[in-house]
């Protein structure tokens, strides 16, 4: 499902315009973004929690020409979904 699918679902299921919808769905991407951006953890009852995860600076090898580098440390979104999600499927 892409973004013009998942609002097509959205404004079926509220029973909003396509226009309202898109609205919704930017805004909620808007302020989770937001809310990783500021170190918080956002959590939507029965459907999951989003945080940001840290991996360590480590070293990696250039395949090419097998030199050693250093992979620096990282921030990523993550994902961990909830129990009425993981039941659902």
């Amino acid at each position: 499902m892409n973004k013009s699918e998942l609002i097509d679902a959205m404004a079926a299921s509220a029973d909003i315009p396509k226009a309202a919808a898109g609205k919704a769905l930017d805004g909620m991407v808007e302020a989770l973004t937001q809310a990783l951006k500021n170190g918080d953890t956002v959590t939507l009852v029965g459907f999951g929690s989003f945080y940001v995860g840290e991996r360590a600076e480590r070293t990696g090898r250039n395949p090419k020409t097998g030199e050693t580098i250093t992979i620096p440390a990282a921030k990523s979104p993550k994902f961990r979904a909830g129990k009425t999600l993981k039941d659902a499927l």
